[in-house]
């Protein structure tokens, strides 16, 4: 079955790439002996007599981490930082640690549950919840700290702090999770079609080191697995059914676990926040960027909400931070997300982030950070940041139909109702799926050379006769019909550049609901032939000024490979079968079923 070739990145690592870290930086120093440092008010480094600290976990597993203190005073507040990617590679990487020491933090980097140092068995996600519980209260209860305990970190960094904090731990007192998820049905699952880029997540970051543990085959270093990865990565992500890949065999027994459950399974409930957020006390600062992993605008926005909404008659303690970012800590510090450049003014400083946050929390520091609007956010187009007292801010949502289109003669996009009659169609084959050219590279990019695929559908507004803002959730009313069991509808949003330049406004798996998972809660309801059925593609979020001249484009297919898997619209699931159809897919304009896009217009 061929599928167009791509090397997908790994966007999973806090830290990514790995790879090559020439140094330390900041003078942070680490023997193979002695892990607890100790720094000088003149910031000089110095050796302490502990060493690698041992931290039980209630079920007796022994996790271990290593301990950073200042060199005079104490007790101190305690920042934890927990990861699967090698505490000694984080210290290596980050400047963070260097600046709470300098603040007067003690620090706690600790590998989880059966990587590196640490006991036990790694099964992803699963353990952090009670593992990281059992840490903060640990760390809290040490004769070096004062009792007060905060978290940071990004990606499955910022992961482990919320499925923590859902625990309840009394001495959780501040945290900033990043570019995180709110929900397994957005995470491992993306409108119920699962993430593929997984399989590379776990080849490139975690199976080397199970490796060397196991003596197994295979690679064993950061380099090899990525060289093993340029030469085989495609082949893995292209096997149906996705059981049947067996490269992880042995390595990684709970990526074939995910792929047992689906994503109404209650399975599941252990990677679920949402409905949780009572649960804590700490002070939450939500952090994302709007070309982040399709999780994380989603996710923060959704674990804002949730926060406020539990926090109704308490002090909200709960801002929201979305920058015009991708994934990584490295990119909050750049002007550039893919092939779009912003001023410098789109740049924060992540470091004195998140430790003036701690300060305010932790160290009672009145710097203001509980006096400002709890909601900031950039503004792609105007390049300005503005402030929110919520999220999302005031808007007027604008209905936007889809108006007859034919593959590669877009159709129009306006705000005028449709008249009776009208519908448009596209062939899709799971065989030949729509793909991402740019699926190395995170961010924005232009996409006109989609336009004349004949398995998509584009519509388009006119030329803009003024600046509009689109700020917040972008809700789509897609009615269809299939002569197939099942689809993924995609639903991508534009800007058209008058020079034809087509800039997407969100990375992809934000923008996807599978068909016969378009009422979740009842479970998987295949498709009756030629019926017409509504499917809502909800979750996608921006923040854009589309300028004067420019058209809003929206684009319909049903594939976007290769960041999900593909529906074999047979009405088998890929997970356990290969048997894949083309189909035709029917997209309705008329009035009992007008397709249209919900966008949140801004008054300018």
């Amino acid at each position: 079955m061929p599928i167009h070739s791509r090397l997908h990145l790994n966007h999973r690592s806090s830290i990514a790439p790995l790879r090559r870290v020439n140094g330390l930086r900041s003078g942070i120093v680490l023997l193979t002996s002695v892990f607890v440092l100790a720094v000088s008010a003149h910031g000089e480094v110095q050796r302490s007599d502990e060493k690698t600290a041992a931290i039980p976990m209630r079920d007796g597993v022994i996790l271990r981490a290593d301990i950073l203190l200042p060199h005079k005073g104490g007790p101190f507040p305690v920042l934890v930082y927990r990861t699967p990617y090698g505490a000694k590679n984080a210290l290596q990487e980050y400047t963070t640690f260097q600046h709470a020491l300098e603040r007067g933090y003690a620090v706690v980097v600790q590998d989880v549950r059966g990587r590196y140092a640490s006991d036990g068995v790694f099964a992803p996600y699963q353990n952090e919840g009670r593992d990281g519980y059992d840490t903060i209260e640990w760390a809290a209860a040490q004769p070096w700290s004062n009792g007060k305990v905060g978290t940071f970190g990004l990606s499955y960094p910022g992961a482990v702090q919320w499925l923590a904090a859902v625990e309840n731990p009394p001495h959780l007192t501040a945290m900033v999770p990043a570019m995180t998820f709110s929900s397994h049905r957005n995470f491992f699952y993306a409108g119920g079609t699962f993430d593929l880029s997984w399989i590379e997540w776990i080849w490139d970051n975690i199976a080397p080191d199970i490796r060397v543990k196991q003596n197994a085959p295979g690679p064993r270093t950061d380099d090899e697995a990525s060289a093993a990865w340029a030469k085989s990565g495609l082949d893995m992500e292209s096997v149906l059914p996705l059981s049947a890949m067996d490269a992880l065999l042995g390595i990684a027994p709970y990526y074939y676990e995910w792929l047992s459950h689906s994503p109404d399974d209650p399975w599941w409930s252990w990677a679920d926040l949402r409905g949780k957020y009572g649960r804590t006390h700490a002070a939450v600062l939500n952090l994302s960027g709007w070309y982040d992993d399709h999780y994380g605008p989603e996710g923060a926005t959704t674990n804002f909400k949730g926060l406020v909404e539990a926090r109704r008659d308490r002090p909200n303690g709960t801002s929201l931070l979305i920058g015009a970012w991708v994934h990584g800590v490295k990119s909050t510090g750049s002007p550039k997300a893919g092939d779009r450049s912003f001023p410098d003014a789109a740049k924060i400083d992540y470091d004195n982030t998140v430790l003036d946050w701690m300060d305010h929390y932790l160290r009672g520091i009145d710097n203001g950070v509980d006096r400002k609007p709890p909601v900031r956010y950039y503004v792609m187009g105007a390049d300005a940041w503005r402030e929110s007292q919520v999220w999302p801010p005031p808007s007027s949502l604008t209905r936007f139909y889809l108006r007859t289109a034919g593959p590669g003669k877009p159709g129009l996009l306006t705000d005028a109702q449709p008249p009776s009659g009208g519908s448009s169609s596209f062939v899709s084959d799971p065989s030949h799926p729509v793909t991402d050219k740019y699926a190395e590279d995170s961010g924005a990019h232009d996409y006109r050379y989609l336009t004349d695929r004949t398995d998509l559908l584009s519509f388009d507004t006119g030329p803009l006769s003024a600046d509009t803002e689109v700020t917040g959730p972008v809700d789509s009313h897609i009615f269809l019909s299939c002569d197939c069991r099942d689809a993924d509808v995609w639903v991508r949003l534009y800007d058209v550049a008058p020079d034809g330049a087509v800039w997407n406004e969100m990375s992809p798996g934000i923008d996807v609901q599978r068909a016969s998972f378009r009422e979740m809660a009842k479970g998987r309801q295949l498709l009756n032939p030629g019926q017409i059925y509504e499917i809502r593609v909800t979750g996608g979020v921006t923040s854009n000024v589309f300028k004067k001249g420019h058209r809003i484009r929206v684009q319909v297919s049903g594939a976007f490979f290769p960041y999900l898997s593909r529906n074999l619209q047979s009405g088998e699931l890929e997970t356990v079968s290969a048997n894949a159809k083309k189909a035709t897919i029917r997209i309705y304009h008329d009035r009992p079923h007008a397709s249209y896009v919900v966008l949140p217009v801004v008054a300018q």
